[in-house]
């Protein structure tokens, strides 16, 4: 069932703009849903605040150049946060992939007219925008805290969320939604279990 434009029905948001664009794919009761499926859906991605942030000037329209760049890139975030490791056969090609949507763009530093640096981000064309930005997003993430980079510990989900919290121990993508379904099952298997 299509959503209108404008609401975002993605079970998680917020996340760093590299996973918003990887949570653009989850599983609900309806099955497999895919928010860039069209154009549409591009729309509702281009409209959300991680994006909005980061691209400010670059926004490009919701054509289907963007999607196709974007699919590309979320591709090659699959396969570099499913990774065991950097070096594994599907992390290298993927890398590769990476590193081919970075080529489409790069920061410029200047001195700005208040004497102050700036850095200002250009693409050889407006629709590999948003793409650069969660190429960038991650590098920044991987620089950071790769280990923070995790999957949601619910196998049925597909989302991914990077763990901010002070101690690293967060395992689902939302406690309202994975982490609820995780205790409601523990406890049955105990009441089951003692009552058997």
């Amino acid at each position: 069932m299509p959503h209108p434009v404008g609401a975002d029905p993605r079970p998680l948001t917020g996340e760093p703009l590299a996973l918003d664009l990887l949570n653009t794919r989850w599983i609900d009761a309806e099955g497999p849903r895919d928010l860039l499926e069209s154009p549409d859906g591009l729309a509702i991605w281009l409209g959300s605040p991680p994006v909005r942030e980061q691209t400010g000037p670059l926004a490009p329209a919701a054509d289907r150049a963007t999607l196709d760049r974007l699919r590309e890139t979320r591709t090659a975030l699959e396969a570099l946060a499913s990774a065991a490791a950097p070096d594994e056969p599907g992390a290298t090609g993927a890398t590769a992939a990476l590193n081919a949507v970075l080529a489409h763009g790069r920061i410029r530093r200047a001195l700005g007219a208040d004497g102050l640096p700036e850095s200002v981000v250009e693409v050889d064309d407006p629709a590999w925008g948003p793409a650069w930005y969660a190429a960038d997003n991650w590098l920044k993430l991987v620089a950071d805290r790769p280990d923070r980079i995790r999957p949601c510990a619910n196998d049925a989900c597909v989302l991914h969320f990077y763990d901010v919290s002070k101690n690293g121990t967060r395992r689902w993508c939302s406690m309202a939604g994975c982490g609820n379904r995780a205790k409601a099952q523990r406890h049955y298997a105990r009441r089951t279990h003692a009552g058997g």
